[in-house]
């Protein structure tokens, strides 16, 4: 079987069954959401009560293909990558055009500079499905790509995401601005912190990379920068957790 590359264009909709998903709570959320769309589940042939209810699990929400195999079919598929047991072929992601985005108020949307670690980036869209069903935004190039790493990383959570993908996030940033958003970039050395900052109802926070932070001119783009805490005994946070607090910290109230 063959190993499809999972990565979608901007604005496609959501294809056939080749975007491959690994390990438990990934699939069981691939199985909620595409419920008779998948293409294959794959579990290990072992008698094992969490692969058993899986397997119940997925036949019950319609799955039409539910295949007990020998582990070593799942390690090839995983190519080294941890599986639990457990891989399906599910639908290829949907991706959500920036227009569709920008008139919506209150709006609330995270965008991405340069994160490139697959662990990062799932934990961070995590964050953005259960803080605030934040849309995600991203540039093509200097990121990390869709793979099942990711997936496994935002535990399932992808499935739920709006992403959005785009080829320039810095043309992405001055569309946000022309529409009215104020674009926060997170920095540790700037001068507010982002809850005092005097925000209206649309925002577009901006987490720079791993190891370089903001861009120059993605900085040069935001309409602010804020930092997240007055900083104590060190002053910078792992990106996805910096992520997760700052969505709690910028989600609309109701």
């Amino acid at each position: 079987m063959s190993h499809p590359d999972p990565s979608p264009s901007e604005g496609a909709s959501a294809g056939p069954a080749t975007r491959l998903v690994l390990g438990l709570q990934p699939t069981r959320e691939a199985i909620r959401v595409h419920q008779g769309a998948l293409g294959r589940v794959l579990i290990d042939d072992r008698r094992l009560p969490r692969l058993d209810a899986l397997a119940r699990y997925a036949a019950a929400q319609g799955v039409k293909r539910i295949d007990r195999v020998r582990a070593s079919e799942l390690d090839r598929l995983a190519r080294g990558a941890s599986h639990q047991g457990v891989a399906c072929y599910a639908p290829e992601l949907r991706l959500t055009p920036l227009s569709a985005v920008l008139g919506r108020d209150p709006l609330l949307v995270l965008a991405l500079d340069g994160v490139q670690d697959p662990q990062n980036f799932g934990a961070i869209v995590r964050s953005a499905v259960a803080i605030a069903q934040a849309p995600v935004l991203w540039p093509e190039s200097s990121s990390a790509p869709l793979t099942p790493a990711t997936f496994r990383a935002s535990a399932g959570a992808i499935e739920h995401a709006e992403l959005i993908r785009v080829p320039s996030l810095l043309s992405a940033l001055h569309a946000a601005v022309e529409a009215g958003c104020d674009v926060v970039g997170l920095e540790a050395g700037a001068q507010q912190t982002l809850e005092e900052l005097p925000l209206g109802s649309k925002r577009v926070l901006v987490m720079g990379s791993e190891h370089e932070g903001l861009g120059r001119a993605i900085r040069k783009a935001c309409t602010h920068t804020a930092q997240l805490l007055r900083p104590h005994a060190i002053d910078s946070l792992n990106v996805s957790v910096a992520a997760g607090i700052a969505l709690f910290q910028a989600r609309p109230k109701p």
